[in-house]
């Protein structure tokens, strides 16, 4: 919740107290408040502790997911290869935002645990090591921007020139204006690490609306707008990406007492610390970008049947980000619970905290697939779906769709990996599912001439990442949890 501005003291007689007895009161007050603050995570029950910080989480992540589709809607309107233009954007975009929140894994566990060790110096340090290696990160991208693009889009639709003069267009944007979204994504893991998950939800919110808002305008030059197509689409979103970040750091620097993140410091890296960051970090990173490598290899695939096949996954994962967002929130804000209580001593809470989020993230998947099964025709219609793409997409939705519960219970305990600081077994079987397995069973799927056997790939990898991170889960739990003295 947000913290209330400090007050003054309440019937205070200042003729009656000198100034120490008065600086005495606020003392003890202001310590009094940051316990309560600082121990949430360590007292409240764990089931009204982990709704309480991942609803705020999940509202925001709802938000993000219908500005996906939004924006993806509009740009359906200026015609399928616009749409599949921005698709086909998703591995160069996946990569930006897993060096992002990779980074915010790895800072927060190290955050979270200091804070749990009641060691604030190491915790402030965290932060501040955050900040400049989100900076860092964003000039690696706008690099991207100026020398990757045009050979990115080249290597796929080089036979596809409006396709390819549209994602050009639209991804260059991204890259070059991404500083906003890296600002964004460390304050707000600063927020979700420290219990201030309303404040958070509030900074997404206001990025998200932005877009929204936005996206019309630039698309179609709606009033004083000009009219900018697909760029419209990117510039709308690299808008929103500042207006979250400037929101972010104001609630921050106002609200967040528990971290203390001076700017001077974060020109002044610690080896140490970033070399911790990234021993959670850099895992994470590298798993995100694997999902980037196999949406690339996947494109490669489904363009070799037609183009409509993959606008058909693009449209997909479009629509799974309302269920996987929602999951991803209940991890962000099982991360720092689970480490909190790790850095605390306290089992049994990292435990429970362990099985409702797998509870709900599985229930929160199985939704998604009967949402997915019950009303495929209505879900591509949103995009103005040909008949082609209805005839691709309705199997499509339905077969992939079939995956969506052994993801759930996967993201649920990998939350548990990164926690801990062993967010390399949480990148083996991201590697297991989307390198070893899927794109090598897709691709001889493939040999068979029939497009609706590839998408078994995807439910059949999902099977094997669960028994991979069932494996590990048993592993970190004897060798570590089972380890961890129950502090009452």
């Amino acid at each position: 919740m947000r913290r209330k501005w400090q007050e003054g003291i309440e019937g205070t007689d200042f003729l009656v107290y000198n100034w120490s007895e008065i600086q005495k009161k606020v003392g003890k007050r202001t310590h009094m408040e940051h316990q309560v603050q600082e121990n949430k995570m360590g007292v409240l029950p764990v089931n009204r502790l982990l709704i309480s910080m991942a609803l705020p989480i999940i509202i925001s992540m709802l938000v993000q997911a219908f500005y996906n589709i939004v924006d993806s809607y509009f740009v359906a309107k200026l015609g399928e290869s616009a749409l599949t233009a921005v698709s086909l954007a998703f591995p160069i975009q996946t990569v930006m935002i897993a060096v992002g929140t990779g980074t915010g894994v790895g800072m927060n566990a190290m955050l979270s645990k200091s804070l749990g060790e009641k060691d604030q110096a190491t915790a402030d340090r965290a932060a501040c090591n955050g900040v400049f290696l989100a900076l860092c990160s964003a000039a690696v991208f706008m690099l991207v921007g100026v020398f990757c693009i045009y050979p990115f889009y080249a290597s796929q639709v080089a036979d596809y020139p409006d396709i390819m003069e549209y994602g050009v267009e639209y991804l260059t944007v991204a890259c070059l204006f991404c500083q906003g979204i890296y600002v964004e994504l460390v304050f707000e893991r600063i927020l979700q690490a420290t219990g201030h998950t309303v404040a958070s939800m509030v900074t997404q919110l206001a990025g998200a609306v932005t877009n929204i808002i936005l996206d019309p305008c630039f698309i179609f030059g709606i009033g004083p707008f000009p009219r900018m197509g697909v760029t419209g689409a990117a510039v709308a979103t690299v808008i929103g990406q500042f207006v979250a970040a400037i929101v972010a750091v104001i609630v921050n620097q106002a609200f967040n007492k528990e971290i203390h993140v001076r700017f001077k410091a974060c020109f002044r890296p610690s080896r140490p610390t970033i070399r911790r960051i990234y021993s959670v970090g850099i895992p994470s990173i590298i798993m995100g970008s694997i999902g980037s490598v196999m949406y690339y290899g996947m494109n490669q695939i489904l363009l070799g049947f037609t183009a409509t096949a993959s606008a058909v996954f693009g449209v997909y994962f479009k629509l799974q980000s309302f269920f996987f967002m929602p999951v991803f929130g209940m991890n962000n804000a099982t991360v720092p619970i689970i480490a909190y209580n790790y850095g605390a001593q306290k089992r049994g809470r990292m435990l429970q905290t362990t099985r409702l989020a797998a509870v709900y993230c599985a229930g929160i998947m199985l939704l998604g697939l009967a949402v997915m099964n019950l009303f495929p025709v209505q879900l591509l219609g949103i995009f103005d779906a040909s008949e082609q793409m209805l005839t691709i997409g309705v199997p499509a939705l339905r077969i992939i769709s079939l995956s969506l519960v052994f993801a759930g219970v996967c993201i649920a305990l990998g939350s548990v990996f990164q926690a801990l600081g062993n967010g390399v077994y949480s990148m083996i079987v991201s590697l297991t599912r989307q390198m070893l397995v899927l794109l090598p069973v897709a691709w001889l799927l493939a040999r068979t001439g029939n497009l609706n056997a590839v998408w078994w790939a995807v439910p059949i990898a999902e099977v094997a990442s669960l028994l991979a991170t069932l494996f590990f889960f048993v592993r970190i739990n004897r060798k570590v949890i089972s380890k961890v003295g129950d502090v009452a």
